[in-house]
Formats: structure tokens, sequence, C-alpha cells
């Protein structure tokens, strides 16, 4: 994969030329402290609500950002926590946190919320973040829905920062590119897309290209088996080459690449997103070796690959915790805690060994 190839990929590149085919999306320019904030990484003193810093050279703790109002944005109900159990097993539980030293750890991005705010507006109430790459789909676990959908900057902060995909966009995108340099450098934005509850998971496909040519189609959600697929496959067959002799290969400069599209009840087909060929993509339902192979896809119809049975169903992504909670180095809670356990279980295995008297 080349850097140019990369780069051509980026959402906010190819947008602009499919966007009367695409979903409506909105982007902002990711400032430096809002990029830290998702890396984990500790704050910069413009950062905190206060202008204050971090002692020590530890990270600090996950705190969703201080929103403009100084409600809590994220608002839950505690009508069913019971203190007693609580107190027996963290008895600070309760300590009450002034203001002022709550304030001083989290951080504050007052700017860029207020206009992620007025596009959410703008799209309906609801979004889809994702980065100029990848969405944050392994951190779709600590959503309270389980989903992409997100009505508030909080929302779209913590799965910013509970995702790997993202840390991958952030920092290792280009390490795939075989003509990498050090003065290789991107421009990240955060992209909104206008949120869709009634999308259908089996009527998004991914599509290979290999020297302009349509090499073949996979199912994208290779997680189930969709029985009404196999039925339809010649139909969604000549859609989607129609789709790329019409659409895509005419306006997309890249040789080699894969892209991704959502097929509408009416047959109208949406452009979803652009992907290197390659790299960290995934080849689904085919691998990289026969895609590369010479020869493949030369048959008179594109290779159109579906979960043909139950048993075919892939297992899915893996999910992803932020390294907040699994922080085991020396020195750290959970370090700390394993420590206690191992002395206590020594402690009780002595006494186990020792003859009663």
């Amino acid at each position: 994969m080349k850097e140019e190839e990369l780069r051509r990929c980026q959402i906010q590149e190819w947008y602009p030329l499919f966007k009367p085919y695409s979903i409506r999306t909105l982007f902002h320019p990711i400032p430096d402290d809002f990029r830290r904030y998702i890396l984990g990484e500790p704050p910069t003193a413009t950062s905190h609500a206060d202008g204050g810093t971090d002692g020590g050279d530890l990270p600090p703790p996950f705190r969703l950002p201080l929103p403009a109002s100084g409600l809590d944005p994220l608002p839950r109900s505690t009508s069913t926590i019971d203190p007693i159990s609580v107190l027996d097993s963290d008895p600070t539980a309760f300590i009450e946190e002034s203001d002022s030293e709550s304030d001083h750890r989290a951080p504050s991005f007052p700017d860029l919320e207020s206009s992620v705010e007025q596009s959410i507006a703008a799209l309906g109430g609801a979004v889809f973040p994702k980065l100029n790459w990848s969405s944050p789909k392994d951190a779709a676990w600590i959503a309270a829905d389980g989903s992409l959908r997100c009505t508030s900057f909080a929302e779209i902060s913590l799965l910013l920062h509970s995702s790997d995909r993202a840390v991958h966009d952030l920092c290792h995108a280009a390490d795939s590119c075989s003509d990498r340099s050090s003065s290789t450098n991107f421009s990240f934005f955060l992209a909104l897309r206008k949120f869709y509850p009634a999308l259908r998971p089996e009527m998004e496909f991914r599509c290979f290209v290999r020297r302009r040519r349509l090499l073949g189609i996979s199912q994208r959600e290779v997680t189930a088996f969709y029985p009404s697929l196999v039925d339809r496959r010649r139909e969604l067959r000549r859609l989607v080459e129609d789709f790329f002799d019409e659409v895509v290969c005419p306006r997309f400069g890249l040789d080699d690449y894969t892209f991704d599209i959502y097929v509408n009840g009416n047959g109208k087909i949406k452009l979803l997103d652009f992907n290197p060929w390659g790299a960290f993509t995934l080849p689904l339902l085919f691998s990289w070796e026969e895609l590369e192979t010479e020869g493949f896809g030369e048959d008179e119809e594109v290779e159109f690959r579906l979960v043909e049975t139950q048993c075919g169903v892939r297992p899915g992504l893996k999910t992803a915790v932020p390294y907040d909670y699994l922080d085991t180095s020396e020195g750290s809670g959970w370090d700390q805690f394993f420590r206690m356990a191992d002395e206590e279980l020594k402690l009780q295995m002595k006494e186990d060994a020792e003859p009663v008297k």
C-alpha cells in the first residue's frame, strides 16, 4: 500500500466526489487536545476546565469531557444502588469530592462540543461517528444500546476513547505504507454521518477492485446467515456492477481499493466507505492471497460471496476496553489488587497446611 492510496481513502477526501451517492456527513477538524484525550494521553494545561494540570507522571483516569453547561453529560439514576453494598466494597464511595477537585481533572472542549452539537441537530438528532478511515465499531459494547448511535458530544467522546480502531487511525494508519517516511503527516477529522435506525445489516456489501476491475463482492455482515440474500444474488450482482461502472470507477482515482455500499429496499445504492487494498482492510469472505492471484476475477461473472448456510457464519470483531480499565503495570490499581489477592491466597494455603491442634 502506498501513502497516496491511504490518503485517497480518507472520508474527507472521497466524500465531496460522491456526496450525491452517499450518506449526509458533516466534518470537524480534531484539535490536538481532543486527539490526546482520545488516546488517553496526559492533558495539556489548556484542555482542563480550570486551566490546571495533573500532577505526577501517571496517566489521568478516564473522565468524560466537562460539558459547557456544567451538567452531567450522561445522566443516570442511582435509585437502584444499595449504599450498604457499595460501602462494603469501597468505604470511600460516598466521600464527596469538591467541585473544584472534580473540574480540575475533567477535560473540556467547549468549541468542539458546540460545533458537534450543532451538527448533530442538523443531521436529525442522531449521528454515526468515524475518523478519517475507521468508525469506533469495536467499542459499541460500551454504548447503552450496543450501537454507534450518538445524540451528544459526550457519547461520541466515550466511543472514541474506548476504541482501538480510533487509536489505529490516529497513530498507526501509515504503518503498512511501503513508502512511509518520517515526514508522513495527516490532518484528522471527526466525521458525523446521519444515523438511520432502519438500515438492514444484510444489505451491506464490500466490493474489491483490482487494476480498476471489479473482482469480487462480499457480504459485509459475516456473523449471520440471511437466506433471502442467496435468492437475490444475481439481481444484487447486477446492481453493484452497474453502480461501479457508472459511479465509482469514473470518479475514484485509484487502481486498487475496496468500497462498501448499502442497497436500499428500492434497489438504490448508497456509498458508505472506501478502504485501501490489503493492509488493515478485512477481506471478509475472501482472502487477500486469492484476490491477488493472477487470473482471479477474469470469469464472465464477478465473484459474489455470501454466507450460504448457518454453518458458514464467521466470528465477529473483537471488542475493545479502554486501556485505563486494563492497566496491570506495577503500581496500578489492578497490580495492587492482584498482589493482595496473591498474598491472601498464600496465607490461606499456609493455614490449611498447618495441622489441627
